[in-house]
């Protein structure tokens, strides 16, 4: 039996890397389909150049399938050399899209048409309940990326594992978020999100909204805030993934014998006497010999030929909940300006000592000695050596998302060095 596996991620690189983890483990890359909101202009195709190529000005239009080539797996994360297919499309109601695999065929080859009913009737068209894919729809309408999987049912598990895996949204929580903000449904005539309205969009998924409330006028409230650690169990859900079952039909061949009657008549010559069983040889009568003969009958009986079996194992453990509760404090500290300029000079100098051979300029790693100043002034790091904070360093520098923290650790190390030991003479 034919199975249908949908999974929606909020990222791009998670639905990226599920779909490189799908053709590892060998489901057939033809059988999958990506589609991922472009309208930040995040994916971008290198010398594309016809009608399916949506840019400023083009609107709601849809367009035809781009063309692939060389540059576009580097350009879009490397789906360009596992999906076959790729293409820019303009989609009613969503606006630009990348789209790859065989769902890039169909809607190219629909012309994107509002005829086909766009995304929407592609997927319907897949096998997906209509309420479903307007609600995957309207998940790549607001930034998602849309990873489809045509499978049979013994692989369905594990590929919904490994969506699951890699973050797929539960879309009937998503679905109620939406409806609670006012969502009825897809709607082809809708006028496309902006690029700003997917970022917040984005945003939204992963942060939620946060109301900023301000102080009175004239004052700015510091609050000093405390944490408890509270530990209890409650029931997730984790993942998002369906299972959509189809039925194909299969043409069969049964060879079978028949029997046919055929009535034969022969004329004997004869010459004898009448006999008692002749005595009413000249009454009239009629006799009949009917012809008999097989014809197929075919009857078709359902049976069960295989199972899915869907069951919970439950397991208990006692698990050991190692965390940490913050506490704010605020010092008040008279801060010279210019303090920080001061190390300009400093730092330049190890910079040109360490990476200026490298061909990056210093404005690349200004930010990683700037970081490292401010740890040396931050009052939760005094009197502490660099080996008891670096793994919380390393963290909230990943958090910020300046860049990855083997390549800047040194510039980093180097700034609290310096202006650590500062400080300590001056406290001296």
């Amino acid at each position: 039996m034919a199975s249908t596996i949908v999974g929606l991620f909020d990222t791009f690189p998670a639905a990226q890397s599920a779909v490189q983890d799908l053709v590892s483990t060998g489901i057939p890359r033809e059988d999958i389909s990506l589609t991922s909101n472009n309208a930040t202009g995040e994916h971008t195709l290198e010398g594309h150049t016809g009608e399916g190529h949506t840019g400023e000005g083009h609107g709601n239009h849809a367009g035809s399938a781009a063309a692939t080539g060389a540059g576009i797996g580097a350009v879009v994360g490397g789906i360009g050399g596992v999906l076959a297919g790729l293409g820019m499309l303009a989609i009613p109601g969503i606006g630009p899209i990348l789209a790859a695999g065989p769902i890039a065929a169909a809607l190219a080859g629909a012309g994107i048409g509002a005829v086909a009913g766009g995304l929407l009737g592609a997927l319907v068209g897949m096998g997906i309940p209509e309420e479903d894919a307007h609600a995957y729809a309207e998940g790549v309408r607001r930034g998602g990326t849309l990873v489809t999987v045509a499978t049979d049912d013994a692989h369905s598990g594990p590929v919904a594992d490994i969506l699951n895996r890699h973050g797929a949204v539960d879309i009937d929580t998503r679905a109620a978020e939406w409806r609670g903000r006012g969502w009825g449904g897809f709607r082809h005539d809708a006028q496309p999100l902006s690029g700003d309205e997917i970022t917040r969009e984005r945003e939204y998924a992963t942060a939620g909204m946060q109301n900023l409330k301000p102080g009175q006028e004239g004052e700015i409230r510091v609050p000093v805030t405390q944490e408890e650690l509270t530990v209890r169990t409650r029931p997730v859900q984790r993942g998002g993934v369906r299972i959509y079952r189809r039925t194909e039909e299969t043409p069969v061949q049964e060879q079978v014998t028949l029997r046919e009657e055929h009535v034969a008549v022969d004329r004997r010559p004869v010459d004898r006497p009448l006999t008692a069983a002749d005595r009413d040889a000249f009454q009239e009568r009629t006799y009949e010999v009917r012809e008999m003969a097989e014809e197929p009958v075919v009857a078709k009986q359902a049976r069960v030929a295989e199972e899915v079996v869907i069951r919970k194992d439950v397991d208990t453990r006692t698990e050991t909940v190692n965390d940490t509760v913050r506490r704010t404090d605020v010092d008040v500290q008279n801060v010279s300006g210019r303090d920080y300029d001061v190390w300009d000079e400093d730092f330049r100098r190890d910079y040109n000592s360490r990476y200026a051979s490298t061909g990056a300029d210093y404005n690349t790693y200004a930010p990683a000695y700037r970081y490292g100043y401010d740890l040396a002034n931050d009052p939760r790091y005094s009197g502490r050596e660099w080996n008891e904070i670096e793994t919380n360093v390393r963290s909230d520098w990943d958090n910020r998302g300046i860049g990855a923290w083997d390549r800047f650790k040194d510039s980093v190390r180097y700034a609290w060095d310096r202006a650590r030991t500062r400080r300590m003479d001056r406290a001296a």
